[in-house]
């Protein structure tokens, strides 16, 4: 019997792309989007899904559910981007990256165990960032809520093992997708301190998206993951250097790893 897969933001970008491939190998894959009616090119199912509504997230799962009888794995991948200097960024805008970023995922986890537990096997997968590895200037909130969704599932995986059930990281960096266009934007505003240099690492950061890697490379990690017996806690998915930046932040001081940074954005 084919596997029942639920990824949460399958309309576009690395969870379209997670999507197509794995319904190609035989999968039963739903995606999700927040308007479904509007996605005419998908080749599997979309539910509504707004991670930011609980009764949203309770129903979406409810009817895959009814659907197929079963949920075997299930890929957080809905985010979003924000950036902007801490201090000129609505927190309004804060609450919602972590809404949509952290709160989601949580919620969508919470509503999936009891059929996992149910079926005495599960595997979730958290879509976190490279970037939740470290504070990046003018990316903090961004690296904040992805940082903090993979000690959430740190803590999770030890508390559901008994379970059977599976819940593991994959980190991607860069890959060249919409985020850049659907991520807030704190206004570079003229006059402010921060002008000069917001912008010219705002530019640098979206020239990084758009020269990414191929999301099909996320696809095929996701796929290996989904075979192995027992996943690992963490996975990185991305350019050698973006991965090799988490080992330095391990063996370098703080203060040379801050330099390298500072050097790196032109600060």
């Amino acid at each position: 019997m084919s596997k029942v897969v639920l990824i949460t933001g399958g309309s576009s970008g690395i969870g379209k792309s997670i999507g197509e491939f794995l319904h190609q190998k035989g999968f039963l894959v739903y995606g999700t989007s927040r308007n479904p009616e509007k996605i005419t090119n998908s080749i599997f199912p979309l539910v509504a899904l707004d991670v930011r509504n609980k009764q949203s997230i309770v129903n979406c799962v409810a009817e895959v559910i009814q659907k197929s009888g079963r949920l075997d794995i299930v890929i957080n991948n809905a985010g979003v981007g924000i950036t902007g200097p801490i201090e000129e960024i609505p927190t309004e805008e804060i609450r919602n990256n972590f809404e949509t970023n952290l709160f989601g995922p949580i919620e969508v986890m919470k509503a999936v165990l009891p059929q996992m537990r149910e079926q005495k096997s599960g595997l979730i997968i958290n879509i976190t960032s490279i970037a939740g590895y470290m504070g990046l200037p003018y990316r903090g909130i961004y690296s904040a809520s992805k940082g903090a969704l993979e000690l959430i599932t740190e803590a999770l995986r030890m508390e559901v093992k008994s379970f059977g059930i599976q819940i593991t990281n994959v980190a991607p960096g860069d890959f060249a997708t919409n985020i850049a266009a659907g991520r807030y934007h704190a206004p570079v505003v003229k006059g402010s301190d921060y002008e000069v240099p917001y912008g010219n690492t705002l530019k640098e950061m979206d020239s990084h998206v758009d020269s990414g890697s191929n999301p099909n490379e996320m696809a095929e990690a996701i796929f290996a993951i989904i075979q192995t017996k027992k996943p690992k806690v963490h996975y990185k998915v991305g350019a050698f250097m973006q991965k090799f930046s988490i080992v330095l932040k391990r063996i370098l001081p703080d203060t040379v790893y801050e330099k390298m940074l500072m050097n790196h954005y032109k600060l």
